[in-house]
């Protein structure tokens, strides 16, 4: 006789169930319908619901309508649970397009009235969103991907509970913007990635709540980087900051930064026309004022495009124990000098290290003495002059990893026999040549 196999996750209560099959696709919890009378209408309870681009794209002129209508009954049912989380997003088509003549606004809304806590929308379009989206209390949660839209935000915007705004190749305009953040009083983690500020001459982050910052506004498309870039956030922990220099930057109480990413770029001062009406010596001044401005900060990854010197001192870094730098030596240098309790250093040049590398022959900073235990570089195999001053100057390095550029097999096993030879009497500390 058969055997008969027992349906012991059948026996689970139903709110388990709904759990399971909220991290299955949609049509894949719809399907489950069938396996018997207890698991009919379970799907209609999920908490998670996800639209994704392979389910639009198997959508055809038969079978669109009755979609629709399962859609309707799916998000507008009044005896619904609240939703955990409601997510659109775009492929080849697009959801919110005129050919299927979806009803996206009444979806977000109908999930915003089931208590949803986080929305995830990744549209070709959404200029037409509902401005509830930015009044709901109970989101928690809200990811916009604006594929290049403008971001419209209603003067009432208040997202009371929001802990996390990430917003994702939009045109920002400062005053609208400036407005949303003030009043999502909760506010733990923001992200502005591929965005451009436009049409303002300040852009204000200012959030007692604040733990995490992502401003990455290196977008190719419309906005300015005529404005002044204010922070205030004394919880800040982890600080990423991608961008031409701006006119400006006030950055205060920051006591609490452990990490920070840092790519500034000058402007091209001969095919950008912005740069035309800006003084070389401004993105000098500006660019070190944004370094004064996260001093405290333990672990930092520099990046600095252009011919950018420092002309304002530095502080110091008394908290700075890991530093990864890209860019023109003086930068280096003066670091080097600002870091007294540097442990990890990993750098390349983006020019031929010349006379400034000099400097520290009159004078080893500190770090280099007491503290650092662990550096990795970038070289040209002509930098020899280089790793024999961290070799003779670095007197607790425990560790030297050498990597050298732009060589063949052949060259590099060349480059790595004469190094061996300049390494071979240097003092005990682990020696990696790649």
């Amino acid at each position: 006789m058969p055997m008969c196999v027992e349906d012991r996750i059948s026996s689970f209560p139903d709110y388990i169930l709904c759990h399971i099959l909220s991290f299955l696709p949609i049509k894949e919890a719809v399907r489950t319908s069938i396996i018997s009378t207890k698991w009919r209408c379970l799907f209609s309870s999920i908490s998670t619901i996800e639209f994704d681009h392979c389910l639009l794209s198997g959508l055809t002129d038969r079978n669109v309508d009755s979609f629709k209508n399962f859609v309707d009954r799916l998000l507008k049912f009044s005896d619904q649970v609240s939703l955990d989380c409601f997510r659109l997003s775009d492929g080849i088509s697009s959801w919110n397009d005129e050919d299927h003549d979806f009803d996206v606004s009444g979806w977000i809304c109908a999930a915003l009235c089931r208590g949803v806590k986080e929305i995830d929308l990744q549209l070709d379009n959404l200029g037409d969103a509902p401005p509830v989206l930015f009044t709901c209390h109970s989101l928690v949660k809200l990811t916009l991907e604006g594929k290049g839209s403008k971001l419209e935000v209603p003067p009432d915007a208040c997202l009371g509970n929001l802990k996390t705004l990430w917003l994702e190749n939009w045109v920002l305009f400062g005053d609208s913007i400036n407005r949303l953040i003030s009043n999502c009083h909760v506010l733990e983690d923001l992200a502005f990635t591929d965005c451009c500020i436009a049409n303002t001459s300040e852009l204000t982050i200012q959030s007692p709540s604040l733990k995490e910052l992502v401003l990455d506004f290196f977008s190719e498309g419309l906005g300015d980087f005529n404005h002044v870039l204010v922070i205030n956030a004394p919880n800040l922990v982890y600080f990423r900051y991608y961008s031409k220099i701006v006119d400006g930057y006030t950055l205060s109480n920051m006591n609490s930064l452990e990490n920070a990413d840092v790519h500034i770029d000058a402007f091209d001062f001969e095919d950008d026309e912005t740069a035309a009406t800006r003084l070389f010596s401004d993105d000098e001044i500006n660019a070190t004022r944004l370094i004064q401005g996260i001093c405290n900060v333990r672990s930092l990854t520099l990046v600095i495009d252009g011919v950018i010197p420092p002309t304002v001192p530095f502080p110091i870094f008394h908290n700075l124990i890991e530093f990864s730098f890209y860019g023109r030596e003086i930068w280096l240098v003066e670091f080097l000098y600002c870091a007294p309790n540097l442990k990890t250093l990993k750098f390349s040049f983006s020019d031929v290290p010349g006379t400034r590398w000099k400097t520290l022959l009159t004078e080893v900073p500190s770090c280099l003495l007491f503290h650092l235990k662990e550096i990795e570089m970038l070289i040209s195999c002509s930098d020899k002059h280089m790793i024999r001053y961290f070799l003779d100057n670095a007197m607790v390095l425990e560790k030297l990893i050498i990597r050298v550029r732009d060589l063949t097999a052949t060259q590099r096993e060349k480059a790595r026999n004469k190094l061996l030879q300049l390494l071979k009497n240097s003092k005990k500390c682990q020696i990696v040549i790649l």
